[in-house]
């Protein structure tokens, strides 16, 4: 027969540091009481009574100097100022993770939000949570919590916190998730299901499922042992709760060819060696796990500040990361110590389940938590990515911070990384203050890590990037060829028109059909335009760029849409001894000889048009050849008299 223990067996963090408490309390001498039993387990509440600790029900009970130990269940706000008043001793073992539950609902109310909890409301720890609300809402599943939000309407839009019993299982927390979401429109949501009794849980129902047989220590009482046997009874049948070693018959195991053992948190390690050790003097087994001295060992590790450890994210909260180091402390990364990029957000950049690396920055013991860090291990690999891609000059990404009076600043890995002006490629007297809160590609130009000194080089990547989507032009160009360009800048002759890579001159000529008096009547810089190639130089790199085309060339406009014959609106633009001028479209002018201009004879043209005046004319003559049009309004007028 195989048997397996499950490394996550016996006392949580939070148990046995109340069990470490009791005991040192016992062994100093000092009159110490309980306030209830410290732990759910009978065995654990008769030895301490055995050494002279025992417990009380009400801190009237309590003498003025009597040492009190609060229960790792916790207890309620009137329970510290009871004993307070009676002028006992505190010391708190409560589990940290109950002790953060009590911190959450508190603050929520203060703002408005009613409590909801979830979970056994005569449990001790349910009733301490409550103990820190005024008005709080207890309900033992998501069926008992739908009948209260649809009992009246109101209540489906209140200012609602849900949080849940430590021990509640994965399962139910959901259900009463999916009920919240789906009626509520304003709740604050914390799954605050202590990590080592997610571990626990979901580590006793794999053994479940592939065992034929088992056993569940812990005390009847104990609610997170009660949740055990029912995961576990899910799938595997013949599934059995047991108080000691003294409830186990063996013989019910004979045939079996695997039997799993779990236990309750708050299970000593002794009564499980003690299971164990009386299956394997009876029945030939097979170990296949760890020894059971070797879980011990691994679960009570010390743990010293500066150590590099690996643990399992197991919540988060709006203050902290929660992470399971697989030892008897609960580990938490605050958010100041999530990371020195100030874009990172913690509630995405972690995820329960992931593993991570942290660096161990103050161990209480007394209060059973190590605070942790992923900034300072972070900092460090970032440090030495940094000094790599200095080395191998590889291309990397920054989040551009500020602008000072000598460049911009951009945050790479969470390293200040000082770029100067004169590598941001931004022109001189251009904008930095454009490139403030973008990504950027930057090369790093230099490291000085004891001086935490880094300067980077926008302008290297692009210049790079740059000489290739040259190269890769001139080894493509030819006369004609089209390309989408930007407008670099203007002079007095023309535009130089960036291409993608290469600058090429559009001459002013070849801006417009039109005369014009300025590049910048047609472009201005920053513009997109689309260019053609007129020639090009290799050698020389230079590139003589169009602009203008058929498709905007007025004549090509007039010559489509205007007949001989055709009557049209026109401006008189310039009046000449020999007749005026008339704009039919822009770029066109027509001729309007001074015979044309009206059915009498007339001395000059202004006795008749003026400059800016809108008539009608007919064209009389298109000369396709000269480009030239012959205009007439004396034929409109002839025709008006034939029809008369």
């Amino acid at each position: 027969m195989r048997v397996e223990v499950a490394k996550t067996a016996g006392f949580c963090p939070g148990v046995k540091r109340a069990v470490d408490m009791v005991e040192a309390a016992a062994r100093s001498g000092v009159p110490t009481v309980t306030y209830g039993p410290i732990i759910h387990n009978h065995h654990v509440v008769e030895r301490f009574a055995g050494m002279g600790v025992h417990e009380i029900s009400h801190f009237s009970e309590v003498t003025p100097g009597t040492q009190v130990i609060i229960r790792s269940h916790g207890v309620s706000r009137a329970v510290y100022e009871g004993l307070e008043a009676q002028g006992a001793v505190i010391q708190d073992a409560t589990c940290p993770y109950v002790k953060r539950i009590h911190k959450i609902v508190s603050e929520a109310e203060k703002q408005g939000r009613t409590p909801i909890i979830i979970g056994i409301p005569t449990h001790p720890e349910v009733e301490a949570i409550a103990g820190w609300c005024q008005d709080p809402h207890v309900f033992e599943n998501a069926e008992a919590l739908e009948k209260w939000l649809l009992g009246d309407d109101i209540r489906q839009h209140m200012p609602l916190i849900m949080v849940s019993q430590t021990t509640s299982t994965e399962k139910l927390w959901k259900n009463c998730v999916e009920t919240i979401k789906k009626l509520c429109t304003n709740c604050e949501i914390f799954d605050t299901i202590c990590s080592a009794t997610e571990k626990r849980q979901s580590e006793a129902a794999r053994l479940a499922q592939r065992c034929e047989s088992m056993i569940v220590i812990g005390d009847r009482n104990s609610s997170n042992t009660k949740r055990l046997r029912e995961i576990c009874s899910e799938v595997c049948k013949h599934t059995c709760l047991i108080d000691s070693g003294a409830d186990l018959s063996a013989a019910d195991y004979i045939g079996k060819s695997s039997v799993g053992i779990t236990a309750g948190a708050s299970t000593p390690q002794w009564i499980i060696k003690e299971v164990y050790n009386i299956m394997s003097d009876e029945i030939k087994t097979e170990v296949t796990e760890e020894s059971f001295d070797q879980l011990l060992e691994q679960y009570d590790k010390s743990l010293n500040t500066g150590d590099k450890v690996t643990g399992i994210v197991t919540g988060i909260t709006p203050t902290e990361i929660a992470v399971d180091l697989g030892t008897k402390h609960a580990g938490y990364i605050p958010y100041s110590e999530v990371s020195d990029d100030p874009s990172v957000k913690p509630e995405e950049a972690f995820q329960v389940g992931q593993e991570i690396e942290v660096y161990v920055i103050r161990v209480n013991d007394a209060e059973g938590t190590v605070a942790l860090s992923k900034k300072k291990l972070d900092a460090q690999k970032n440090w030495d990515e940094i000094e790599q891609a200095c080395e191998d000059k590889t291309v990397v990404e920054g989040y551009i911070t500020e602008q000072n009076k000598g460049g911009i600043v951009a945050n790479v890995k969470g390293i200040r990384v000082f770029i100067p002006a004169s590598q941001t490629g931004v022109p001189k007297n251009g904008d930095m203050g454009a490139l403030v809160k973008t990504t950027v590609k930057l090369k790093i130009t230099e490291v000085n890590r004891q001086r935490k000194r880094v300067v980077g080089s926008i302008r290297a990547v692009t210049a790079e990037a740059r000489k290739a989507a040259a190269e890769k032009i001139w080894a493509e160009i030819e006369v004609g060829k089209k390309y989408q360009g930007v407008v670099k800048s203007l002079t007095s002759y023309g535009a130089f028109v960036d291409i993608g890579g290469v600058d090429g001159m559009v001459h002013v000529s070849e801006l417009s059909w039109s005369r014009i008096k300025s590049p910048a009547d047609v472009v201005a810089v920053g513009d997109e335009i689309e260019v053609y190639v007129i020639s090009f130089d290799p050698e020389k790199r230079k590139i003589s760029l169009g602009y203008k085309t058929d498709e905007t060339n007025p004549w090509t406009i007039f010559t489509t849409n205007y007949h001989v014959g055709d009557v049209c609106e026109v401006k008189i633009v310039k009046l000449m001894t020999f007749g005026a001028f008339a704009e039919i479209i822009p770029g066109i002018d027509g001729l309007i000889h001074i015979s044309q201009i009206a059915d009498r004879r007339i001395g000059k043209p202004e006795d008749v048009l003026s400059e800016g005046q809108t008539v009608d004319v007919k064209i009389i003559d298109i000369d396709t050849e000269k480009k030239r049009i012959s205009l007439s309004i004396r034929a409109l007028l002839e025709e008006e008299e034939d029809e008369e």
